[in-house]
């Protein structure tokens, strides 16, 4: 048995039946408190979703948690700056018009959520890991370019990868081909 404390009960409320049919949980409301009861892993699977949800992602990015590939991770803008205005910071990373937290959702292949002093990323657990590093870079005060240039540079080397493992494979094929 999980204890949650969530901010989104309301939303939580309209969601639950299906939740506890997606996670395979009971989960019991009672104002902000949430009680999830079932087997321990899926009682871990839906803290983790929960978590998210709370966060402020929607539910069906939070569902994606459910996923063993996916990860959450919060990083609190505090830890990695030393001024005041968090507010500042707080808008380099969301761009104007969201724009330099979308381009980094697209390029990384994340989700982001910015609220209150906190950053969340939903996503792989090598994917999140870059983006961790990129929205690091963004708080110490690197350029956006610069951060852009650097998540484009990991996915052309994944990108590499992938086709030297593909190319390999196809050797593979051609040469047990012939020694069969």
């Amino acid at each position: 048995m999980e204890t949650l404390f969530v901010k989104r009960t309301r939303e939580l409320l309209t969601e639950k039946e299906k939740l506890e049919k997606r996670l395979g949980v009971t989960i019991d409301i009672k104002g902000k408190k949430v009680t999830i009861n079932g087997p321990a892993l899926e009682e871990y699977e839906a803290e983790m979703v929960l978590d998210a949800f709370g966060f402020g992602f929607p539910l069906d990015v939070a569902l994606m948690l459910k996923n063993e590939d996916m990860i959450f991770k919060r990083l609190s803008i505090k830890d990695f700056t030393r001024r005041v205005d968090l507010e500042v910071v707080k808008s380099r990373l969301i761009g104007t018009q969201g724009r330099t937290k979308r381009t980094i959702e697209n390029i990384a292949d994340c989700y982001i959520r910015v609220q209150d002093n906190e950053v969340g990323i939903i996503g792989s657990a090598e994917e999140v890991e870059y983006t961790i590093t990129a929205i690091t870079n963004l708080i110490r005060g690197s350029k956006q370019a610069n951060v852009y240039r650097f998540l484009e540079r990991i996915n052309t080397q994944k990108k590499n990868e992938t086709r030297k493992i593909k190319k390999l494979k196809r050797q593979k094929k051609i040469i047990s081909s012939f020694s069969s």
